[in-house]
């Protein structure tokens, strides 16, 4: 009879022609996690890089490792063959910029087991830039998953963002991904509803695929949760301050979440009352220009959501 321990944790990285300089730093995190590597396994999806990850990434060290080419393009898609292929009843989602803490997977299971009615679950993440930022990009740091709390929260209602986790670093349950899985794959609005390799691409780059997984443990009587005791480091590249990057982030965040809103109930607000069209009229001219850039963009993003929500 075997003795072999089966794993409980499944830690997944899904990942389009990755910085190898980050994402070995994302491996060594994995390397050094207090929890035995028997008690978990490592997924690599590699969703149609250009080389082979295979002949790139060696997963040796860690005898419950495998890797996955996944050929159809999108953060989704790479998620999706990520929930098929793991074989445990926990899963964690590390982006390939994200160096997890030494004790991120024991914690996520210790969290998994203490509660129950949690569905899907995240932690702090704490950013580090390859450049300092400007001082004014700082407010957009939440658009870049940059998450830093100092008390546990959660709730089992929809629409709390204040207690959904982000994608980098979110612990799933099984039974939640499977559901969302399953209630995704014949819709194709939220198929879209992510990146598709490393490039904000389209007019208005889709996001917001991980709220909508997250959210899915409510459709279930579960909650989501974030606690201060899971940790990350978010690894942040030059270009990804610019104003150019964060105005493109910013607009396609906005737009993803109305329609991601609009396809869970919530519509977005159509009829403003003249105060506050006069309150945004001032206050419109007395932001600075890169705010007002801001603004604009998030304007845009709303008339084109409402739009899109209202078939016109």
């Amino acid at each position: 009879m075997s003795d072999k321990i089966k794993p409980v944790v499944s830690a997944i990285i899904c990942t389009h022609n990755p910085r190898f300089d980050y994402l070995d730093r994302v491996i060594d995190g994995l390397k050094t996690q207090n929890l035995p590597y028997s008690e978990w396994e490592f997924l690599l999806v590699d969703n149609a890089s250009d080389k082979l990850l295979s002949n790139e990434v060696d997963l040796s060290w860690q005898p419950n490792s495998r890797y996955i080419r996944e050929d159809k393009l999108g953060l989704t898609s790479a998620r999706l063959r990520g929930i098929k292929e793991a074989k445990t009843e926990l899963l964690v989602f590390i982006d390939d910029d994200n160096v997890i803490d030494q004790d991120y997977l024991e914690v996520a299971l210790q969290i998994s087991r203490e509660f129950p009615f949690l569905g899907a679950w995240g932690g702090q993440i704490i950013g580090e830039f390859e450049t300092q930022p400007p001082a004014w990009a700082k407010r957009f740091f939440s658009y870049l998953a940059i998450r830093e709390f100092d008390q546990d929260r959660w709730s089992n209602l929809l629409h709390q963002l204040d207690t959904t986790p982000f994608g980098a670093g979110m612990c799933v349950r099984k039974n939640v991904a499977n559901q969302y899985a399953n209630s995704i794959k014949t819709d194709k609005r939220r198929l879209e509803l992510d990146r598709k390799g490393n490039d904000l691409q389209r007019v208005i780059p889709f996001s917001c695929g991980d709220i909508d997984l997250a959210f899915t443990a409510c459709d279930m009587g579960l909650g989501t949760g974030l606690f201060t005791s899971l940790k990350l480091t978010h690894l942040i590249s030059s270009n990804r301050v610019t104003e150019e990057y964060l105005l493109r982030l910013f607009e396609g965040s906005t737009y993803s979440q109305l329609i991601l809103d609009s396809y869970r109930g919530k519509l977005p607000q159509i009829n403003r009352s003249w105060k506050q069209k006069i309150r945004e009229f001032y206050g419109y001219w007395n932001i600075n220009p890169i705010q007002r850039r801001f603004y604009r963009a998030g304007k845009r993003a709303t008339r084109l959501a409402t739009q899109e929500i209202l078939g016109h």
